[in-house]
């Protein structure tokens, strides 16, 4: 199974019949769901340290980061693994590429089930959506927005779903 959220993982969860706009609303929609879920579990136990440690990335507060770096990766900037960070995501400059470099570092350091996570999650949310999936078609057809059908299915945390 895939870890990428697109239209093969819509037509995965049977919802490959969507329109091209509420496709790619709903895979915003799964991304920042899974992102939560994804926190919420990797931040279960940790300490406060190690929360405020990881939250240098996440604000990109660059005192902070840099100090982490020289303590944990101090030749960093010249590695061949930053270099293949850099240019496998041309999107982000300076600091944010730096910040997020860090933080897969951060996690691969303190979280290494970090994958695992994501793929546990990724499943259940796949599961949540194809029992849902007739909900979802019938709503969005209905011209009910991918944001509001989206948390009526996805929103319920604990409960699975509707």
């Amino acid at each position: 199974m895939t870890a990428r959220l697109d239209s093969e993982f819509l037509d995965d969860v049977g919802l490959g019949a969507l329109p091209e706009e509420a496709k790619g609303d709903l895979l915003q929609r799964i991304y920042s769901e899974l992102d939560e879920r994804v926190g919420e579990r990797l931040t279960r136990g940790m300490s406060d340290e190690m929360l405020d440690e990881f939250g240098h990335f996440v604000e990109r507060d660059e005192p902070d980061e840099d100090r982490w770096f020289s303590e944990n990766l101090p030749y960093y900037a010249g590695s061949e693994d930053f270099r293949r960070f850099e240019e496998a995501n041309p999107g982000l400059g300076g600091l944010d590429v730096k910040s997020q470099y860090g933080a897969m570092k951060w996690l691969q350091l303190h979280r290494p089930d970090y994958p695992q996570v994501v793929f546990s999650v990724l499943d259940e949310l796949r599961d949540i959506l194809r029992d849902n999936r007739e909900f979802i078609l019938t709503e969005i057809n209905r011209g009910v927005t991918v944001t509001v059908t989206a948390l009526l299915v996805l929103g319920s945390w604990e409960g699975g779903g509707i």
